[in-house]
């Protein structure tokens, strides 16, 4: 085997990438970056009918996103391509005649109907040693009968011979030992009709050409790997298999089940990476980007989906992964997915990530809102203001709107009940103030002033001053939320403030 770690991630292009995928991709890469080895795409496009035309950019998309560049693939080369198998059709066939001259495979000329009425005959048909005399190929057939079917260019399959006796096994590097008994294994096809490859041949003479020395997938693979375990055998020697682990599922947050795309629609989440848009259907899956996720966050809540470095901590930037990251840290059982965990990472992220950066990805969203931004510098002062109440992208919109523009609704409710005639003559000095203030341009506007100013007004009136915060807040943004009144003050400058003031004063005056 060759010496230095070389790994891939070999989706379909059959539609967008789920969660556990880019999880699989994230292990793979980080895996091949801690011991500096190479992390390759290879796309799996043997079944041409699942074929989804856009597909294989956008897995490259995801992985461009997430930061996880293949150091090979079909964009980016590599010394050992083609890396699409559907460019690969010839060498597969080559591996299937071979095991079928030494006995490991054989033709299969049943049609589609035969296989249909066995089905219907025998429930839970397999095709295997227990019913593959009674079908049509060259174990049942004599020599003669075949050789005059493959003549007269009989469509057939390649199928491998299961052995009918024989323990098959392998360490998982995440389960240890895995045993399975061969007999229970079915006789898979092994090359299409059309000479396409199925999954099981590609991935392995894959793997072996292309040195493959470390193979990561779901565990939903486990059935398959009897299979492959005697393909490695047969074609190449147990000794050029690549170690493998199989990694535990991503499940349902009541945790019964595999997550998939049904969950995220009943529950109103996200599990594919990005946005994708079936061509065919035209049904738009939302993704995390579009939701509103920092990349970063992304791949950090997806590492915590069955991997921890054996501490506390949970926040770790893509170089700490690859520092710390350890096979032997991933867990064999299944993470339930949390929706509200994640939105904690992301936003944690936005916290952690200079304001500079936020504002470049936070501005399409004001824009779609319809809010101008007229100064940039204006902009990042307003992200470090609000930035720790945003879990996600979007929610720069609701928190920094009233920054940038009067609020077009008033919580007049929440002040009503309360509400008197000192309560009135307070903010209208408080307005008058201000206006007066916005003409003077030596008055030390700063929040510790305004807020000074603000209490002394209040001194000397019957009024708590808790009250006064609380209604002046909401005649500034709208409702009980927002940084400190001042520091909004402060930004959005005093005659702003007090036209805020007035408007929400006309609004009390005719409830």
């Amino acid at each position: 085997m060759d010496s230095k770690v070389r790994v891939r991630f070999a989706p379909s292009p059959t539609g967008g990438l789920h969660i556990g995928g880019v999880r699989t991709v994230l292990f793979n890469y980080l895996f091949a970056k801690h011991h500096q080895g190479d992390f390759i795409l290879r796309i799996e496009d043997t079944d041409q009918s699942r074929f989804v035309p856009g597909a294989e950019q956008y897995i490259l998309d995801t992985l461009n996103w997430c930061g996880l560049t293949p150091n090979e693939s079909p964009a980016h080369g590599g010394a050992y391509g083609p890396y699409r198998q559907s460019e690969r059709k010839a060498i597969y066939q080559d591996y299937a005649k071979k095991l079928i001259q030494e006995g490991h495979a054989y033709y299969a000329f049943d049609t589609a109907q035969a296989l249909e009425e066995k089905r219907k005959e025998i429930p839970n048909f397999q095709y295997s040693r227990a019913h593959r005399m009674e079908m049509k190929n060259s174990i049942s057939l004599s020599e003669k009968e075949v050789a005059e079917l493959l003549d007269q260019q009989i469509p057939y399959v390649i199928r491998i011979k299961i052995p009918d006796a024989e323990q098959v096994q392998f360490v998982d590097m995440i389960r240890g030992e895995v045993s399975f008994d061969a007999s229970t294994v079915d006789d898979k096809v092994l090359l299409k009709a059309d000479g396409m490859p199925t999954y099981h041949l590609a991935v392995v003479v894959d793997d072996y050409l292309m040195k493959i020395t470390h193979a990561f997938r779901g565990e939903e693979w486990l059935p398959s790997a009897p299979v492959h375990i005697l393909l490695w055998k047969y074609l190449f020697g147990l000794d050029k298999m690549p170690q493998w682990a199989h990694l535990p599922l991503i499940l349902k947050p009541e945790g019964n089940g595999k997550l998939s795309k049904r969950d995220g629609e009943r529950l109103g989440f996200p599990v594919f990476a990005m946005d994708w848009q079936d061509p065919k259907t035209q049904e738009k899956t939302i993704g995390f980007r579009e939701r509103g996720f920092l990349p970063e966050a992304f791949v950090n809540l997806l590492a915590m989906m069955g991997w921890n470095n054996g501490t506390e901590q949970e926040i770790f930037t893509l170089d700490a992964l690859i520092t710390q990251f350890s096979i032997d840290r991933v867990h064999k059982a299944g993470a339930k997915f949390d929706y509200e965990k994640a939105k904690w990472f992301n936003q944690q992220w936005i916290q952690k990530t200079d304001n500079e950066l936020l504002a470049p990805l936070v501005k399409p969203y004001l824009d779609a809102a319809n809010i101008e931004v007229h100064e940039w510098a204006y902009l990042v002062k307003v992200i470090g203001a609000v930035k720790e109440r945003c879990h996600l992208l979007p929610d720069f919109v609701s928190q920094s709107a009233f920054y940038f523009k009067a609020p077009e609704g008033i919580d007049t409710a929440s002040i009503q009940s309360k509400w008197n005639s000192d309560k009135q003559d307070f903010f209208t000095a408080l307005s008058n103030e201000y206006e007066k203030f916005a003409q003077v341009a030596e008055f030390p506007k700063d929040t510790l002033n305004l807020e000074n100013h603000f209490k002394q007004l209040a001194t000397d009136r019957p009024i708590k001053l808790g009250e006064l915060l609380l209604a002046f807040r909401i005649m500034l943004v709208g409702g009980k939320f927002g940084p400190g009144v001042f520091d909004i003050v402060e930004a959005i400058e005093l005659k702003d403030a007090a036209q805020r003031i007035r408007t929400c004063l006309s609004l009390l005056s005719t409830n």
